[in-house]
């Protein structure tokens, strides 16, 4: 089975405007994601997909592989569909999204996620993690999940789910498990192809998560558990976390 690892670059953000080439600890975001998905043993190859010529002319000054795409897509998913179109579908058999502001993304987080791919009757997969925090329950950046006995999702959303009645939220974490979603997917090619050709759906609107659109369509996402966390730059204050110690070292 090859797996194609792709590393959406986006040069525009509000929040954040040109954070893929924001320097941490002498080398850029782009850069760390790119070193760290390399060490993956499950990965075929790796390569960075970008809208701008400063993206690229970077990675291609460290030895990174590159590829220019539209500046028009809404998300990562549409702008992995591009890249492999560039690369050849018939190449490939899986494309995993690694997520271009996580700079110390975990290789074994990777390989984690590939081996639920053996079954090749699996549409798209990602990663959840158990949550021990109460905090993160009741943080809206933090996704939650909850899932079937196959360990397929039924509801992605920002609220803590399930709901434990009768008890108060600040005790839920003494009676039933919670996972948050770790946010790094996996797409059988055939299915990647479908699932950027579908419009916005209602409940994806509502909650603003992409992967609800694909549940909204029938498409099944199977879940693996790791027990690595992720950390997401969404703004420089980010980079300032007591978190980023962990990660460094």
């Amino acid at each position: 089975m090859q797996i194609l690892g792709i590393i959406p670059a986006r040069y525009a953000s509000t929040r954040f405007p040109a954070k893929a080439l924001h320097m941490i600890e002498g080398k850029s975001m782009v850069q760390r994601v790119y070193e760290q998905a390399t060490q993956a043993s499950s990965l075929k190859e790796v390569v960075i997909a970008t809208d701008h010529l400063a993206i690229y002319n970077h990675v291609k000054d460290f030895g990174g592989q590159v590829l220019m795409t539209s500046e028009q897509h809404p998300s990562g998913t549409d702008r992995c569909m591009e890249a492999l179109q560039k690369i050849g579908k018939d190449t490939y058999d899986y494309v995993i999204n690694i997520q271009g502001d996580e700079p110390f993304i975990q290789p074994a987080q990777i390989d984690t996620l590939a081996q639920v791919l053996a079954n090749r009757s699996v549409e798209i997969a990602t990663l959840m993690k158990k949550i021990h925090d109460p905090e993160d329950l009741s943080d809206l950046n933090k996704v939650k999940i909850t899932f079937n006995t196959q360990y397929e999702a039924l509801y992605f959303s920002r609220q803590a789910i399930p709901a434990v009645r009768q008890v108060v939220p600040e005790a839920w974490l003494q009676h039933a498990d919670f996972y948050k979603h770790i946010g790094m997917y996996a797409y059988r090619k055939d299915i990647l192809e479908k699932i950027t050709a579908l419009s916005p759906s209602r409940l994806e609107q509502l909650e603003c998560l992409e992967q609800l659109r694909w549940l909204e369509n029938g498409f099944k996402i199977k879940l693996a558990i790791t027990e690595l966390d992720s950390f997401c730059i969404d703004v420089p204050e980010d980079l300032t976390h007591i978190a980023l110690k962990k990660f460094l070292n």
